[in-house]
């Protein structure tokens, strides 16, 4: 008796090994959409914060030309709005005429958009376009905008944040 019972307690039937696979496959099939759902917004935090950060490396570079305007550091151009020119214009910095001892600079690096896959990077906007614009059409940076027209998780569209 004592061998008969070791030889059936001793592995997994086929039935078995069929019902767990079933299990772990029922298992998998749930997590995967809920792992697509995190990547999403995981990128969706990634998009904001890098349109914080530009758009607010854009409104500190204005606010300084308006204050070196103002104390007379530099003079105004009649069609300069203050805005930068570029995104590159952050990174390179301005010493508005010794309103500071040194270039400040706006940003370390301009982040990347997420949602680029075509590496085409950020859409641009100037002061003198109207919104919602595609392309830039001024001579100088007033926003950003991805240039992704996906869906976010939220129904708005990216390209509209």
């Amino acid at each position: 008796m004592r061998s008969f019972r070791a030889l059936n307690s001793s592995g997994l039937t086929l039935i078995e090994l069929v019902i767990a696979m079933a299990i772990m496959a029922i298992l998998a099939a749930a997590v995967l959409p809920m792992a697509e759902v995190t990547v999403t917004r995981t990128k969706e935090l990634e998009l904001r914060r890098s349109l914080r950060e530009i758009r607010t490396a854009i409104d500190e570079y204005k606010d300084d030309y308006d204050k070196a305007v103002e104390e007379k550091k530099t003079f105004a151009a009649v069609d300069e709005t203050g805005y930068p020119e570029s995104l590159e214009s952050l990174l390179e910095g301005n010493d508005w005429g010794g309103l500071y001892s040194y270039k400040k600079r706006y940003l370390r690096r301009i982040p990347k958009d997420p949602f680029d896959r075509y590496d085409e990077g950020w859409g641009e906007c100037s002061y003198e376009d109207q919104p919602p614009c595609s392309s830039k059409g001024g001579r100088d940076l007033y926003d950003v905008s991805t240039r992704s027209n996906d869906v976010a998780l939220d129904g708005s569209y990216y390209n509209e944040w």
